[in-house]
């Protein structure tokens, strides 16, 4: 989970802040530097700006698909620094694959994306704390009201194959929100993947992970390797509710993978450990997001 303490095992780990201009990272050819050259090979792809009417307000998103054709959807919910450019570049990268991808501004309640920026540094202790108390108030109710409306919305997209399950991935703060949407819709969420995810698996009665057998989904959970020596119990827990699951499941400790590292603009990130994480969701989602 990204805490003050995750920021602590960065500074000793000799990571840098991470300095990059959001204004200038904010075009499609920059974006692409941030990842590995093979990266964003496959369909062409078109991006739109969305806003989507929840029960609590007005969410804004980012939605893009292949140019050509209907795609299974996947709903995405960012880790606690938001829908921002890195995430838009992962969205259109995982469109490129086949998929109809929908990235979420998990905070609309409160701010408009992005919620991190240049002029709102993550690294400045005052942002941290605004968005930890937004994270406080998004509990398994409010999430619900969301991920009904996120599906719905994708279910309404004339690029999305309602024949075909929906997938769902969340990083950081999103892992849970992920088990929280497949239980939400058992019979329309297919597979859910959580990179680094926070407070998937606790010994709390309302553990999100008690909800898996809930569900009608395939998993995938990516573990950081600090988070596991935090709460090694979380993989026990996780495998221990998987074990009897028909679909296809993994649990997996990234070894010296820290916790953030997928987002291609965050201070931890691995690409060697990222590519890995995203083959795996691949191998999800194409054993699990068929049609119904």
């Amino acid at each position: 989970m990204c805490t003050e303490a995750t920021e602590a095992d960065l500074d000793r780990a000799g990571m840098p802040v991470a300095r990059r201009s959001f204004t200038a990272l904010a075009g499609a050819g920059a974006l692409a530097t941030m990842l590995p050259v093979q990266a964003m090979a496959g369909k062409p792809v078109k991006g739109r700006d969305v806003t989507i009417t929840t029960d609590d307000g007005t969410a804004d998103a980012y939605f893009v698909a292949p140019a050509e054709g209907k795609h299974p959807g996947v709903l995405v919910w960012p880790d606690i620094r938001g829908l921002r450019p890195a995430f838009r570049q992962m969205a259109d990268r995982l469109a490129a694959e086949g998929y109809a991808v929908l990235t979420v501004n998990p905070f609309y309640r409160w701010q408009k994306s992005p919620v991190v920026d240049a002029t709102n540094d993550f690294n400045v202790p005052e942002v941290r704390e605004k968005l930890f108390g937004y994270l406080k108030q998004l509990t398994r109710a409010p999430v619900e009201v969301d991920a009904k409306a996120h599906l719905a919305f994708l279910d309404a997209q004339p690029e999305v194959d309602t024949k075909r399950r929906i997938g769902t991935t969340g990083y950081c703060m999103g892992g849970a929100m992920t088990i929280y949407t497949a239980a939400l819709s058992p019979n329309r969420v297919g597979a859910a993947a959580s990179f680094h995810g926070g407070g998937v698996a606790t010994d709390k009665p309302d553990s999100p992970h008690l909800l898996i057998g809930d569900t009608n989904a395939g998993y995938l959970f990516a573990i950081a390797d600090n988070d596991d020596k935090e709460t090694p119990n979380e993989k026990v827990l996780l495998k221990e509710v998987l074990a009897q699951s028909p679909h296809w499941h993994e649990v997996e400790v990234y070894e010296g993978a820290m916790h953030g590292w997928c987002p291609p603009d965050g201070r931890a990130y691995n690409e060697a450990a990222a590519e890995k994480a995203w083959g795996r969701m691949l191998e999800l989602f194409k054993a699990e997001l068929k049609p119904a």
